[in-house]
């Protein structure tokens, strides 16, 4: 083997903390030491600008590199050849054009002391034909992939022969770029496709034993090793075990590994498991809320035992503790904490610092993943930073920095997670902030999502708020329900209403004869027998509101107006809920709206209106329960804006820019500034409620 360090690699002596935790211990790759074992493994954010990693994917990277993790590996699915489109905002690698850019993105990470990789690939059937050149996919038989639809073209030799010189083209510009390694994806996409038996079904060459479905493989790694010669780091992202019927075997999976390392061209095994063909597959390999964590490790140890090349694994690792367990027991060497880093890009600086414990933690919402998915860009549902790195800082300056007047006061009202955001910002910002709180408790309406077994990690979320706005000194006051008077008399430079809003039925037709799913959320009522649950919004609500009826014994039925279950949701986290829901005995109807609820003795006669054919039909139920959004709750904001100096006004060009939206004052005898947040002003989400409150504070 050529230049690998294993897991006795030498320590790095700096501080204690260095010396006895195994996640900072050094780690040598070839010509590369890494400061530590923790990576942020390839991923697309969807931050591309013609197909290049320009400022706002550089600075994306730069954030985590500067907060100290040791390698960092770019360009999730870079696509190397135009019949490999980018379908959830890919680089492309394909051309000379993206040279200059990879330089500029090296250049910045290496200043912050990571490593930098980039991985490339090519999709084959995992992509769409009806995007970039509207060429048909590549696949090595025309079987079909669920997840992505297209019903890919067999390759022909002479296909293979060209894809083989795009990776070796594509790599060579990696060099170019600046990078410390190349990665190579297999795991699902053209190589992994060549080698499973659930897509291969060739009978030439390239199909039919194990041995000549690796053949791709090894052309591929011959020709990349060949291009950027002997002292590139290369990495492959392979499969250590398909983990359904017919795919690959954890025994196929060891064989390839040890070929492959065989070779001598391999310098680092990036190991996944599962078969992503799927939404739930999909949900296996990415996994959110509802998914077992870390559940791939003994995989990856099962290969790292098998050959002697480093092993890196990065499956559903989001705390310190499973990462710590990963590496010191010798699973394996290097440890992905990829959306760890999306939710706290400052992770490693924190435990290296002494302050492990104010880390803000991926709790597995899947706003990321699902939103590239969706054809958006990658955001965190609870860090709106972000990927936003060139307007919104991570960190805010202490008091004794602070250039704008620290020691104002500052008015919080409303303790959900919008209002916790605004008193942590300002209280980080150096100033005085009261927050209240008309409940006993902090949340708002995450205590109310957080219910049932899916979603039930939301509540990490709120307590990581909550810990943050008490180690700042916020002077929290529950159970008041804060009147203007109360307000005012805090003498406010500032106030923010992140009131949240209220469920309302009535506008829907027979609104007045059902619960809303607050009621049942709240624990106010637990309805029993046959249950009728309305979802008029498309989101999680509706289904944990299913899944806590359904665990109390009651008969769900969940019926919508919109063409599929769960509309709002991305591939993993709608697979999850619905698998869940599916297990636990709730009835789903789609297309179908609410026409009337009227009572019938102690149960409920409901008209259900097809909303195509505008047919109805009628069913007797013991309850009905809707879900329907929240209309904000701004009594008190209306109450304060006479007596505001902007009447409550925000400056939306401002806020998107980055600047300031709390400049212009409309009303000069106005005694403070007010600013209305999150669900307060129409019903949305928790990342909505998040970005306002960084987007009004940052800068105040």
């Amino acid at each position: 083997m050529m230049g690998h360090c294993f897991a006795n690699a030498a320590e790095v002596s700096v501080t204690p903390a260095l010396k006895s935790d195994p996640l900072l211990q050094s780690f040598a790759l070839r010509h590369l030491r890494l400061r530590n074992r923790i990576v942020s493994t390839a991923h697309a954010p969807a931050y591309v600008e013609d197909g290049h990693p320009r400022d706002r994917y550089r600075l994306y990277h730069e954030e985590k590199a500067r907060g100290g993790l040791g390698l960092t590996i770019i360009g999730g699915s870079t696509n190397i050849a135009p019949d490999s489109p980018s379908v959830f905002g890919q680089l492309y690698a394909g051309d000379d054009s993206i040279i200059p850019w990879f330089q500029r993105l090296t250049d910045g990470v290496r200043a912050q002391g990571a490593g930098v990789m980039c991985q490339i690939t090519h999709m084959g059937r995992r992509t769409a034909w009806d995007d970039g050149h509207w060429l048909p996919v590549a696949g090595p038989s025309g079987v079909r992939e669920r997840a992505h639809r297209a019903f890919p073209k067999t390759m022909e030799a002479e296909d293979i022969q060209r894809i083989i010189t795009q990776f070796a083209n594509a790599a060579r510009r990696v060099q170019q770029g600046g990078f410390d390694g190349v990665e190579l994806l297999s795991h699902s996409h053209l190589l992994g496709q060549f080698l499973s038996p659930l897509v291969n079904q060739r009978t030439d060459a390239y199909g039919g034993s194990l041995e000549n479905r690796l053949r791709l493989t090894l052309q591929v790694l011959e020709a990349v090793r060949d291009a950027v010669g002997p002292e590139m780091i290369v990495s492959m992202r392979i499969t250590g075990d398909e983990l359904v019927e017919g795919g690959l075997s954890a025994e196929d999976c060891v064989w390839v590994a040890r070929t492959l390392a065989d070779t001598g061209a391999v310098d680092l095994f990036n190991v996944l498991a599962g078969a992503p063909y799927d939404d739930l597959g999909l949900a296996g390999w990415v996994p959110p809320m509802g998914m077992p964590a870390g559940a791939h490790l003994s995989v990856a140890a099962q290969i790292r035992k098998a050959v002697r090349i480093p092993i890196l694994h990065a499956g559903g690792v989001a705390d310190l503790a499973t990462a710590r367990e990963a590496v010191s027991q010798g699973w394996v060497d290097l440890i992905g904490m990829t959306r760890a880093h999306i939710a706290d890009p400052h992770l490693v600086r924190k435990v290296t610092d002494g302050e492990e414990h104010r880390i803000r933690p991926c709790v597995g919402l899947g706003y990321c993943v699902d939103r590239v998915n969706q054809g958006k860009d990658a955001l965190c549902g609870h860090n709106p930073a972000t990927g936003r790195e060139a307007s919104i800082p991570h960190q805010f300056k202490p008091p004794e920095t602070t250039s704008n007047q620290p020691g104002r006061v500052v008015v919080v009202v409303g303790g959900g997670p919008g209002g916790m955001e605004a008193a942590r910002v300002c209280a980080g910002r150096g100033h005085r902030v009261v927050l209240f709180e008309a409940s006993n408790r902090l949340g708002g309406q995450l205590n109310l999502a957080a219910q049932g077994t899916t979603r039930r990690q939301i509540k990490g979320v709120s307590d990581w708020l909550a810990a943050e706005i008490e180690h700042l000194g916020v002077n929290v006051r529950l159970n008041t329900f804060a009147q203007a008077a109360d307000i005012e008399a805090e003498s406010p430079d500032l106030v923010v209403i992140a009131t949240g809003g209220w469920p309302d039925t009535a506008p829907q037709p027979g609104g007045d004869h059902a619960l809303s799913s607050w009621d049942v959320l709240g624990g106010e009522v637990r309805p029993s027998g046959e249950v009728l649950l309305v979802d008029e919004c498309g989101d999680q609500a509706a289904a944990v509101c299913a899944q806590v009826m359904a665990q109390h014994g009651a008969q769900v039925t969940l019926v919508t107006p919109d063409r599929a279950l769960a509309h709002d949701l991305g591939p993993t986290n709608s697979a999850v809920v619905l698998r869940d829901l599916a297990q636990a005995g709730v009835g789903f109807e789609c297309l179908q709206e609410l026409a009337s609820i009227t009572p019938q003795g102690n149960r409920k006669r409901v008209v259900l209106r097809h909303v195509l054919t505008g047919i109805e039909t009628e069913r007797v139920v013991d309850a009905v329960v809707m879900e329907t959004g929240s209309a904000p709750m701004d009594a008190i904001y209306h109450d304060l804006r006479p007596a505001s100096r902007n009447l409550g006004q925000l400056d939306q060009s401002a806020m998107i820019s980055g600047r300031s939206p709390l400049a212009a004052e409309a009303n000069p005898d106005g005694r403070f500034l007010l600013a209305r947040i999150g669900d307060a002003v129409a019903s949305r989400n928790i990342h909505a409620a998040l970005y306002d409150a960084l987007r009004v504070c940052k800068d105040f």
